[in-house]
């Protein structure tokens, strides 16, 4: 079927939808939207709002805290609350939230959503069915200074990364060379990115996100790993020995880390490429016209190129009325099958739409597109950001934790910090 009659199919179930819905859905007059603000979420919002305007539904925004989305989305659903009609959902807790979550697997246009983002084992409950509607991929590449550094010298190592920073700094072009979020719910943005580049991962197997396997070895950590201790010397020394990062950073969130790359203050980040349209908005940054994005720099342990790949995407609560489950799914059925809308989301944030018909048409306009494309959508090397099971905030926080104390530590100590921590993640991890 050609892509011109698998839109007009789309779009007549998108109807049917509408029509099933019937007076009951069409009785009701908002929709309320949980969420935590951010570029990517807002230009999807936005696509909402134009949908209400036209079908005489309200949309009432309820904006979250991204440091306690987590815990009060799940006590609200736990509760069987009826406070949000649509709330964003994320791979980090697809598990988490699956037999809470109303199955999306009708809802128009899905079956044009990329399958990586879209494997069941993300976001599938216990009967096989997603709980889950993109609202466009989110992955993280390394962001560098195109005024600063030629293509030809972007660093393709970690210990490049050293080494080009100081030269910068030596310079006197930058205060820093690197800046990265490293808090808690933001480590992806430093420990994930080069933990991976450097062949380690949280549990082990490394890369694996099969549960059988990972409890049929004991949910392992990675923790004790010698790529692991290699990684946190790496922070340590590019805080503390090198300076080519703010001494702060260990505490930073990732609003923090990129106020300091606006400012023109840093020289190299990594961030979700879903900030580019902040990075270039004049009335924020600092920088615009002066950023460029490339792959991850690699540790001693990795020789091959890999890929983040994930999705941020929205989920509909199983303890609404069906009459508002109808009305919702109408709602993020019509958001994914807005060419519009979605070409405004791309422009306003660099992420690539919900929707993969489109990307081809970006990538024929834009280089940024090209690039994403070639770097990540298109690779055959790709991690999952995240694991996915119930558990895995709290292996998350017990990874976190442990590595904040190494690098925050004494240099000496991170070998003794890791190992100690490594049962703590296991315990957490092991249902």
């Amino acid at each position: 079927m050609s892509v011109r009659r698998r839109t007009l199919a789309a779009i007549a179930a998108a109807a049917g939808l509408l029509v099933a819905g019937g007076a009951n859905a069409q009785a009701v007059k908002e929709l309320r939207i949980g969420y935590q603000p951010s570029p990517i979420q807002d230009a999807s919002i936005a696509m909402f709002e134009t949908w209400g305007a036209k079908n005489g539904i309200k949309i009432v925004k309820v904006p979250n805290s991204y440091g306690v989305y987590v815990e009060k989305m799940t006590a609200s659903l736990t509760s069987n609350s009826d406070q949000y009609d649509v709330i964003w959902h994320n791979d980090d807790w697809g598990q988490l939230w699956a037999h809470l979550l109303e199955p999306t697997d009708d809802v128009p246009g899905l079956q044009f959503a990329e399958k990586w983002g879209m494997d069941k084992v993300v976001f599938g409950n216990a009967q096989g069915q997603n709980t889950v509607v993109p609202m466009g991929q989110t992955f993280s590449v390394f962001f560098y200074r195109s005024d600063l550094v030629q293509p030809n010298e972007v660093p393709k190592t970690l210990a490049e990364v050293v080494d080009m920073s100081k030269k910068l700094q030596a310079a006197n072009k930058v205060k820093f060379g690197y800046v990265g979020a490293m808090s808690m719910n933001n480590s992806w943005f430093s420990w994930f990115w080069s933990m991976w580049g450097n062949n380690c991962d949280v549990l082990m197997p490394f890369y694996e996100r099969d549960n059988k396997v990972l409890a049929q070895n004991g949910w392992k950590s990675g923790l004790a790993e010698p790529c692991m201790k290699q990684t946190a010397e790496y922070w340590w020394d590019a805080i503390n020995t090198h300076k080519i990062s703010p001494r702060g950073m260990p505490a930073y969130d990732r609003n923090e880390a990129n106020a300091v790359f606006m400012a023109g203050d840093a020289a190299f980040t990594v961030a979700d490429s879903l900030w580019w349209g902040t990075f270039n908005d004049p009335a924020k940054s600092k920088v615009v016209g002066k950023v460029a994005a490339a792959r991850f720099p690699l540790g001693p342990n990795r020789q091959k190129n890999f890929a983040w790949d994930d999705i941020w995407g929205w989920a509909i609560p199983k303890s609404i009325s069906p009459e508002r489950k109808a009305l919702a799914k109408q709602m993020l059925g019509a958001m994914m099958m807005d060419e519009e809308g979605q070409m405004k989301l791309w422009k306003a944030t660099g992420a690539p739409p919900p929707n993969t018909q489109f990307w081809d048409k970006i990538a024929a306009q834009d280089p940024f597109m090209k690039l994403l494309k070639e770097a990540a959508l298109d690779s055959p090397d790709k991690v999952r950001g995240a694991y996915y099971f119930p558990q895995w905030p709290a292996v998350h926080k017990a990874f976190n934790d442990t590595v904040t104390k190494a690098v925050t530590g004494k240099r000496e100590d991170i070998g003794k910090v890791l190992a100690d921590g490594a049962p703590l993640v296991t315990k957490a991890a092991t249902p």
